[in-house]
């Protein structure tokens, strides 16, 4: 057997990574359109402050609370489906943010965009699953994972230049159709395993390390039985760490540059994308450091974990530093150092979602941990605005965060232990909560 399958394989492969980075992208991107045209919509639309917050928060509730449904929607109709369904959703979503005539619609429209993004994530973990060998998953996710910072990269001149050229409703509309486009990309190109006349060796080069009696399609019964175990659980608290640090600064960054540091507008625009460049830097290493602890004999659970774990920790340390500095050189360094971690344990933690359950419960179990990991990204814009409104400053904000990354990390170190094992033939888990322990 090939180290890097068959030449098709790998011309499927570099085609699915580009679909998945380009929506990946177009996710964030469209994630950034309300707080880029934020002054002129509350100009427009006579909205307040208070408003806007809501505006936001409405986006990342309903993405969280459509993880759970969206993972088993994906393992159930395939990647393909999902993906052209979901990005087809969200872009809908984002055109009706650009026609929206009053507050209530606004809700709606983000509603719409939280909902159609849900799925993306989950489904690229399953699509890792799918089409990489257990040894190339890692370095996979971290491509994929990458669109996210990348994306957050890109938002701000893009979409300033659409927004200034052409007004904010049509910069709404515009991104909308480019998503409907690439939706359309994505039926007639992408292919689930199943739609494809694989021969026997490439097969077994897919499979290789997966549990041989895994079901095609998840139920009910296989998704319920997933929180029935410490794993998935560890994922869930780890990622919730995960994400609210990268909230923290994805929400707040530019408004901590202004207050906290005193930066000029012009100087917040060119300082504050630094971080993220780290992020997508961050997000590739993270899959290519997994890849190479598979490589030296460090079995697949521990692979993911000690990154995962330990970055938490050195995002704790960095974000502590930021805290308390005088010196603006050394808090921008910590924030992008911090970033650079972040991401790195965010492509280790999809990389986990490839082999800590059975292989029909990949985008199941990815999801739950996404829905933990937005539950702390809804919190934290909430919880660093309420401490700085109280306090007057950032530094107290960025402890707390440091304090919410230990405990993640720790979540992950004891918790994670060992892959979800299959059900027996009579539908059971194999010890249910013990076997995890």
């Amino acid at each position: 057997m090939q180290a890097r399958g068959t030449p098709r394989l790998r011309r499927i492969q570099t085609i699915s990574l580009a679909l998945l980075v380009t929506a990946g992208v177009v996710n964030y991107v469209d994630r950034a359109t309300l707080a880029v045209a934020n002054p002129l919509i509350r100009q427009d639309m006579g909205l307040s402050l208070a408003d806007m917050g809501v505006l936001l928060s409405a986006f990342l509730w309903a993405y969280a609370f459509s993880q759970l449904p969206a993972g088993a929607l994906a393992d159930r109709l395939g990647a393909r489906l999902t993906l052209t369904v979901g990005l087809a959703c969200w872009s809908l979503g984002q055109m009706l943010g650009g026609i929206v005539t009053s507050f209530g619609e606004f809700i709606g429209a983000r509603v719409v965009l939280g909902i159609g993004e849900a799925p993306h994530f989950p489904t690229c973990a399953r699509v890792s699953r799918d089409w990489f060998n257990i040894r190339q998953r890692g370095t996979a996710t971290g491509i994929w994972n990458c669109a996210s910072s990348l994306g957050t990269f890109v938002a701000l001149p893009l979409l300033t230049f659409l927004m200034v050229s052409f007004g904010w409703r049509a910069m709404f509309v515009t991104m909308g159709c480019a998503g409907l486009l690439l939706a359309a990309t994505v039926f007639l190109v992408f292919r689930n395993p199943r739609e494809v006349a694989l021969d026997e060796a490439e097969r077994a080069f897919l499979s290789e390390g997966d549990a041989p009696d895994a079901a095609a399609r998840v139920t009910w019964a296989d998704w319920r039985r997933l929180f029935a175990f410490r794993t998935t659980w560890g994922m869930i608290i780890g990622y919730f760490g995960c994400i609210y640090m990268t909230w923290l600064y994805t929400a707040w960054l530019p408004s901590y540059l202004e207050i906290e540091r005193h930066f000029t507008l012009s100087k917040t625009g060119i300082v504050g994308s630094i971080p993220f460049a780290f992020g997508v830097v961050g997000g590739v290493i993270g899959g290519r450091v997994v890849d190479m602890l598979i490589r030296r004999g460090v079995d697949p659970i521990r692979s993911r974990k000690i990154p995962m774990a330990t970055s938490l920790v050195a995002t704790a340390g960095f974000t502590a530093v930021a805290a308390l500095t005088p010196s603006d050189a050394v808090a921008i360094a910590c924030i992008s150092a911090s970033l650079f971690l972040v991401y790195l344990c965010s492509s280790s933690a999809w990389a986990m979602a490839s082999v800590a359950a059975p292989a029909h419960c990949t985008a199941s179990i990815g999801s739950m941990q996404n829905f933990g990991g937005y539950i702390g990204g809804a919190l934290a814009p909430l919880v660093t605005g309420y401490i700085v409104q109280g306090t007057g400053h950032f530094s107290v904000a960025f402890l707390v965060g440091a304090a919410v990354a230990l405990v993640a990390a720790a979540g992950y170190w004891t918790l994670i232990q060992e892959p979800i094992p299959a059900a027996t033939a009579g539908g059971r888990a194999l010890g249910g909560l013990r076997a995890a322990e």
